[in-house]
C-alpha cells in the first residue's frame, strides 16, 4: 500500500498514540473538579499548554482547544464577526479557501455581512498593494491561509500581517492547518497574526483535537456556550488524553523539520520531472507551493476516474480537498490557472517525511500504467 494523501489526514504516530492511551487510562477525573484528581488533570492540561504554547512561541492563555481546524475557522470568523459586528461588517479572503473558511462567510453573507475577495497575483499570491487598497474602516476581518489546502500554494502571511497593522479596527485570522509541520516555522511567526487554526490530524495526532490561537486581549462570540473550560470561549469537558496527545504529536513533528522538508523537496521533484513530461498531463502546484503537495490535471480523464485507476493498485491520492463537495471543479486550480479543464482534471499527490523513494517509485509506475490504460479507452 502507498498512501499519497497525507493533505487529508495524517497516521498516528505511535508515541502520540501512547501518550493518549496512557493518559486516557491514568487521568481519569475531570479537570473541572475541585477534588485531587481533578486538579491532577487540569495539571497536566496546564502542562501540555505551556508545552504548545512554548514550541510556537504564545502565550498559555491563547491557546482554546477546539475539535479541530474547522471548529477553529467557524469560531475565528463568527466570533470576531458577531463580537465586533459594530466596527463593520466587511471581511476579506481569497478564492483559494478551504470550505471551511467559504461556509461560515456564507453563513454570516445571511446576516448582512459582505465579502470581499482579494486579488492575486500571477502566481496565485495575495497581491499586498491590492489588498491594502481594499482596506476602509467597514472591514472587521481578513481571513487567508497560510497554505492552500489543493496546490499548496503558500502565502506572505508576515508581509500580510504587516500591512494590516495599519488598521488596528481589522483582524487577521490565518488558517495555518497545512504548514504546521511541514516547513520551519520563524518564533515571531505570530507576531502580525490575531487568529490561527490549526489541527492535530494533519500532524500525526488524533483526529478530533485542534486549537484556535488568540491573541490575549481580543474577545469572541462563542460557539458553544455553557461555562468555562479551558477557556470562556468553548465549553465542555476538557479532554486531557487528546490535549496531552495534540502536544505530543506538536513536539515530535517540528522535530528536525528542516531535514523532512528536504525529504520531501527531494521526492517533490522527481515526482515533477517525471509526471510533466505526458502530453496531457499540467502541473498545477508552482514555485511558491510547498512540495509536500503536487496538484497536476489529466486531461481527459476525470479525477475519480484517475483515483479509482491507483486504487486499484494500492495507491491512495485524492481529488480536491477531502472537505470539499464532489462533482464540482477545483474553485483554487481554476483561481490559479483560469482554466476549466485543468480545474475539472485536477487530482492531489500528497507527500510526507514518511513517504518513501521506493513508494514514489510504485506511484510513478502505476500513474503510467493507469494513464495509458485510461487514454487509449
Amino acid at each position: 500500500m502507498v498512501y499519497l494523501d497525507y493533505s487529508a489526514t495524517t497516521p498516528v504516530n505511535k508515541e502520540v498514540l501512547d501518550t493518549f492511551n496512557k493518559v486516557s487510562l491514568e487521568f481519569i477525573g475531570n479537570p473541572n473538579s475541585l477534588h485531587k484528581l481533578g486538579i491532577q488533570s487540569k495539571d497536566l492540561i496546564d502542562n501540555a499548554t505551556k508545552q504548545i504554547s512554548d514550541l510556537l512561541n504564545v502565550k498559555p492563555t491563547e491557546i482554546i482547544y477546539t475539535s479541530g481546524a474547522s471548529e477553529s475557522n467557524n469560531l475565528a470568523i463568527k466570533g470576531i464577526a458577531l463580537k465586533y459586528q459594530n466596527r463593520g461588517k466587511k471581511i476579506i479572503t481569497t478564492e483559494l479557501e478551504h470550505s471551511s473558511i467559504f461556509g461560515p462567510i456564507g453563513y454570516l453573507q445571511k446576516l448582512g455581512f459582505e465579502v470581499i475577495f482579494a486579488p492575486l497575483d500571477q502566481f496565485g499570491r495575495v497581491d499586498i498593494e491590492a489588498l491594502e487598497n481594499l482596506m476602509d474602516d467597514d472591514i472587521v476581518l481578513v481571513t487567508i491561509s497560510a497554505v492552500n489546502s489543493e496546490l499548496g500554494l503558500r502565502q506572505p502571511i508576515a508581509e500580510i500581517g504587516k500591512t494590516l497593522k495599519k488598521y488596528p479596527k481589522c483582524f487577521f485570522h490565518t488558517d495555518m492547518t497545512q504548514c504546521v509541520g511541514k516547513y520551519p516555522i520563524d518564533k515571531n511567526y505570530f507576531e502580525n497574526i490575531d487568529l490561527a487554526s490549526f489541527s492535530a490530524h494533519k500532524i500525526y495526532g488524533l483526529k478530533g483535537i485542534g486549537c484556535l490561537i488568540k491573541k490575549d486581549g481580543i474577545n469572541l462570540e462563542p460557539l458553544i456556550h455553557g461555562g468555562k473550560s479551558t477557556t470562556i470561549y468553548r465549553s465542555g469537558t476538557p479532554a486531557p488524553a487528546l490535549i496531552a496527545s495534540f502536544s505530543k504529536s506538536l513536539r515530535l513533528v517540528l522535530n528536525d523539520s528542516s531535514i523532512k522538508y528536504s525529504h520531501v523537496l527531494e521526492l517533490s521533484n522527481k515526482i515533477k520531472t517525471v509526471l510533466e513530461k505526458y502530453d496531457t498531463v499540467f502541473i498545477n502546484s508552482n514555485g511558491y507551493c510547498i512540495p509536500h503537495m503536487v496538484n497536476l490535471s489529466v486531461i481527459g480523464i476525470k479525477p475519480e476516474t484517475m483515483l479509482h485507476a491507483l486504487e486499484e493498485e494500492d495507491i491512495y491520492i485524492s481529488t480536491q480537498s477531502a472537505c470539499s463537495s464532489s462533482n464540482t471543479h477545483s474553485k483554487a486550480v481554476f483561481a490559479l490557472t483560469h482554466d476549466e479543464k485543468r480545474a475539472l482534471s485536477s487530482i492531489r499527490i500528497s507527500l510526507s517525511y514518511l513517504t518513501t523513494e521506493n513508494e514514489v517509485q510504485k506511484f510513478l509506475d502505476a500513474f503510467d500504467k493507469c494513464y495509458r490504460s485510461l487514454i487509449l479507452k
